[in-house]
């Protein structure tokens, strides 16, 4: 029986018109399978072929099974990985504060009736809870010390409650700023703190709502914190809500921090996750559209030109038209632009930062690490790895290495998904694996040289 029709059927029975659509939908789902290699769609020019739809998409998904005793991801040669921290309740996103304490956000998706509804929109939350992803939110952000530098974290407290679906975090002076899914709130920091009682003040609503179909809203600050970057992701798939719920979502959204006003610095972007600055470039990692066929559409990474269009929903790489978006706009077809470095197919990369103060060997010293939570509608699965994607001066160059690898088992399940990817105080990179419950540490192996080549 195929992996993705026992999916379907097992667990609680359904009524007898559900079992027959999952019968009949399955056996169309699992038809479409990749005849591309997953490398064909990573680098500066992927290749893109015609869509292939069906009745249902491909659905394939991994089971998470969370790391068994003495289970560890496998990191690079010359590199080495360890626990920072176990036992988290689903930890998505990472903040290292200046001090070198870890920040991250035990998070989850907010309450959404009216996102995924329907016969659809069951399935989809089958698959979601087999692959580990429908957890009720701890809304904490969780503060980690490596007080005696042994590269575990050895204190850990509540630092601040009560949030909503909390991700992106910033520190700007003694204010950390915090993306609920529907707020950007604020509360003072003293260097040092572990708990903040302060009660979080408002800076500016956020998109959210009743379906909130891309919930996590990421953050970044301009150097000087005069101005806030948030990512807000798309409130569907390909409009297929209606253009009128992508109101001022599937951008970027530039907050004067002051004044609680925003402009929209770029759009057309799906689902922009993790973004990092390199040099004085504004770097994001997005989410492409699903149901075009397992080869289709190549996550990627891209420097955000200041009101740019990246084609989303009526184009995806530039000028490729999106048939199922009603109505056409070929008019701002004509404007997207081609992002700099596809990501591979349905890879869901988020996790996204600078390697500009990585101590994990010049292989390593220029470029960007990327966390690849995975893939539930392709066959073979793609993503479910950490990847660097070397760069001379502020251009990609070369194919992406995997830095971190297996979260799959030959058996088909995942001990983990790698989220959120930060570098802290030393150097070593800090990798958010929300399914294992783990922020994992990666650090160069004493004693082996330096191959150069990388960057």
């Amino acid at each position: 029986m195929p992996t993705c029709l026992r999916t379907l059927i097992t667990g609680r029975r359904p009524h007898l018109a559900a079992a027959v659509f999952v019968s009949l939908m399955s056996l169309l789902a699992c038809a479409q399978t990749a005849r591309l290699d997953i490398a064909d769609g990573v680098g500066p020019t992927p290749t893109l072929p015609a869509p292939r739809t069906a009745l249902i998409p491909s659905a394939t998904v991994v089971k998470a099974d969370r790391w068994r005793t003495g289970e560890a991801p496998t990191a690079a040669a010359g590199l080495a990985v360890r626990p920072f921290a176990q036992q988290l309740d689903h930890p998505r996103w990472l903040y290292v504060l200046p001090n070198g304490d870890v920040l991250v956000a035990e998070t989850n998706a907010p309450p959404r009736p009216k996102d995924a509804t329907g016969i659809r929109g069951w399935f989809f939350k089958r698959f979601m809870k087999q692959a580990g992803g429908m957890t009720v939110s701890a809304n904490r952000i969780t503060l980690l010390r490596d007080a005696n530098g042994d590269g575990v974290a050895d204190i850990r407290t509540t630092l601040l409650s009560g949030l909503s679906s909390p991700f992106g975090m910033a520190l700007v002076g003694s204010t950390l700023y915090i993306a609920n899914t529907d707020a950007l709130v604020r509360v003072p920091y003293v260097t040092g703190d572990t708990v903040i009682t302060a009660t979080p003040i408002r800076v500016i609503a956020l998109p959210a709502g009743p379906r909130n179909h891309h919930w996590t809203k990421s953050l970044v600050a301009l150097p000087d914190g005069s101005r806030l970057y948030l990512g807000v992701g798309s409130n569907s798939n390909a409009a297929e809500n209606g253009l009128a719920e992508e109101a001022e979502r599937a951008t970027i959204w530039e907050v004067n921090p002051a004044s609680g006003t925003h402009r929209i610095y770029a759009s057309g972007l799906r689902n922009p996750v993790g973004m990092a600055w390199q040099g004085s470039a504004l770097w994001v990692a997005v989410n492409e559209r699903d149901e075009l066929g397992p080869d289709l559409v190549p996550d990627y990474m891209t420097a955000v030109r200041d009101g740019a269009f990246y084609g989303f929903p009526f184009s995806y790489f530039g000028a490729h038209v999106d048939p199922r978006v009603t109505p056409q706009r070929p008019d701002l077809v004509a404007t997207a632009l081609v992002p700099d470095y596809a990501l591979g197919a349905h890879t869901a990369s988020l996790g996204l930062a600078s390697a500009k103060s990585s101590a994990l060997g010049a292989a390593f010293a220029s470029g960007m690490f990327v966390g690849q939570h995975g893939s539930w509608n392709r066959q073979p699965f793609s993503g479910y790895k950490v990847i660097f994607v070397p760069f001379r001066g502020a251009t990609p160059t070369g194919a992406a290495v995997d830095v971190l690898s297996g979260f799959l088992r030959g058996d088909g399940t995942a001990g983990g998904r790698p989220v959120g990817v930060a570098i802290d105080g030393t150097g070593a990179l800090l990798v958010a694996d929300d399914v294992g419950n783990t922020v994992w540490r990666v650090t160069r192996t004493a004693g082996v040289a330096d191959d150069s080549s990388g960057g």
